[in-house]
């Protein structure tokens, strides 16, 4: 695939998957951007902060992600940390009902 290609793919189909990434990690523990970022990246995604960023704002915006502010480091900074709401929490679970059923027709034999 060339690198044309490649980034179409990224754009319009690994991109949003970012989000279903982003909201399994908020469901398991309060995460703050940074770490978002370096994990993302360590999926092979081609993520920046100032994609990242706003896409944080608009999953807070659609109410699925809240911040709280936890002290971190050792002079008490405070810093944002991100994690799921109830309803970010029913958002992943009815994608992940979408996601075995499409994987069961994606990888069914044929």
């Amino acid at each position: 695939m060339n690198s044309r290609q490649s980034s179409a793919v990224e754009r319009e189909i690994l991109r949003p998957l970012w989000k279903v990434h982003i909201l399994h990690h908020a469901c398991e523990a309060p995460f703050v951007a940074n770490w978002m970022l370096e994990e993302l990246r360590e999926h092979g995604y081609r993520v920046s902060p100032g994609t990242l960023y706003p896409m944080l704002a608009r999953l807070s915006k659609l109410g699925w992600l809240r911040t709280v502010q936890r002290a971190r480091g050792t002079r008490g900074r405070m810093a944002a940390h991100y994690q799921a709401t109830e309803l970010g929490r029913q958002a992943l679970r009815d994608v992940q009902a979408r996601l075995r059923e499409l994987q069961g027709e994606v990888f069914r034999k044929h």
